[in-house]
């Protein structure tokens, strides 16, 4: 318990605002991971899956429990993520991912799973209250992410536009919960998701290489 007391307690106080430790280290961990997926880079989610770890501390004392069930579901599909990306989307082993934009139906079945995780996920928070004070908005942040960590996962450019789509949540709900610095660190996602979203686009549009022993 004191390691978790040390974490949850105060780093510093700004413009009124109480920053604890947990809540400034794992955002900014998940703010390194983000800039590691535009990259492409493996190590996205080892550092993901440690921001997680993190951020159960600090949502934990903040008393959102839908908040700490919500990084406990990204601490799995960062696990998860992490297995795809290091044998790569195609299966070749080689680790290269495929940036894509999805087709027409896993769109469709991303925001349909989207849609019906948070319906559910508000009815378990409406069945039992003390799970989360602002079911609504909690359960859409908690569906959201992990909708956008599958589609990072997949090398879906549209991985970018769901993470948006959270940030537009996410701002205003931090705040409002006492977490001053998750509320900045939305704000400093929504930059880097704007320049990711170019980059992965981009990608997209560029010539791939052919593959070996393929005739010219």
């Amino acid at each position: 318990m004191s390691a978790l007391n040390s974490l949850n307690s105060e780093a510093f106080t700004a413009f009124g605002q109480h920053v604890i430790w947990s809540d400034m280290a794992g955002n900014l961990l998940g703010l390194a991971g983000l800039a590691l997926g535009w990259r492409r880079s493996v190590w996205a989610w080892p550092v993901q899956l440690v921001s997680g770890v993190v951020l159960v501390a600090a949502y934990w004392s903040a008393d959102l429990t839908g908040g700490v069930g919500k990084q406990l579901l990204v601490i799995g599909v960062a696990v998860w993520g992490w297995f795809q990306w290091r044998r790569g989307i195609r299966g070749s082993g080689s680790g290269e991912i495929e940036i894509r934009f999805a087709t027409w139906r896993e769109r469709g079945a991303l925001v349909a799973g989207t849609a019906a995780g948070t319906l559910a996920v508000v009815g378990l928070f409406t069945l039992y209250p003390s799970l989360s004070w602002n079911p609504w908005p909690d359960a859409y942040i908690f569906v959201g992410t992990v909708a956008a960590m599958v589609a990072m996962a997949r090398g879906w450019v549209e991985f970018w536009f769901a993470w948006l789509a959270v940030d537009v949540v996410g701002v205003p709900l931090a705040f409002t919960s006492g977490l001053p610095f998750s509320g900045l660190v939305y704000v400093i996602y929504f930059v880097l998701v704007i320049a990711g979203m170019y980059a992965w686009w981009q990608q997209t549009r560029a010539p791939r290489p052919a593959l070996e022993g393929a005739p010219a």
